[in-house]
């Protein structure tokens, strides 16, 4: 499985591959597949069923209308919150306590899409429709309500450029 190849290389404090299984973050994306299936099937109340079971074990809240990719990696987890209309791509490390919340109770995309190869730090706030740029790296603490570009560094509340490109 490609999240367990992620976690082995991302996280130095793994020390075997059956300590994995342990994992909240590996746990709450394999509910979440299977929440996301019955999303899509139009099985709202059980997928909502799955989507809660997985918060309760996990601590890690992730909507079943939530399209994400492959090798995301959601480490510690405790606290993470992930919206309806989210969108992560690929190989996305997001760390504890982070939201990617909307700013809008209306319908239709109100949720941030995050890119490839983005790390999001602790207790990170990305809210909004808004888009996060390949390989970005969000700093702990950092409030984002803006787009950020391909391969920048933002940090502190709001969020600020560290660099441009």
């Amino acid at each position: 499985m490609r999240l367990i190849r992620t976690i082995k290389q991302r996280d130095p404090a793994v020390n075997s591959w059956l300590e994995i299984l342990l994992y909240p973050g590996l746990w709450a994306m394999g509910f979440h597949r299977i929440a996301h299936m019955l999303y899509l099937w139009r099985l709202y109340f059980l997928a909502r069923v799955f989507s809660q079971f997985s918060r309760f074990l996990t601590g890690i809240e992730i909507h079943p209308g939530a399209k994400i990719g492959q090798g995301v990696f959601i480490d510690h987890g405790m606290g993470v919150v992930i919206g309806e209309t989210c969108i992560i791509g690929d190989n996305v490390l997001i760390y504890h306590g982070v939201t990617l919340g909307a700013v809008s109770s209306n319908k239709g995309k109100r949720h941030p899409t995050i890119k490839d190869d983005v790390i999001i730090g602790a207790n990170a706030l990305v809210l909004g429709n808004i888009t996060i740029g390949n390989g970005v790296k969000i700093g702990a603490g950092a409030l984002v309500i803006k787009d950020i570009p391909d391969n920048n560094t933002v940090v502190a509340q709001p969020a600020r450029f560290l660099n441009k490109e």
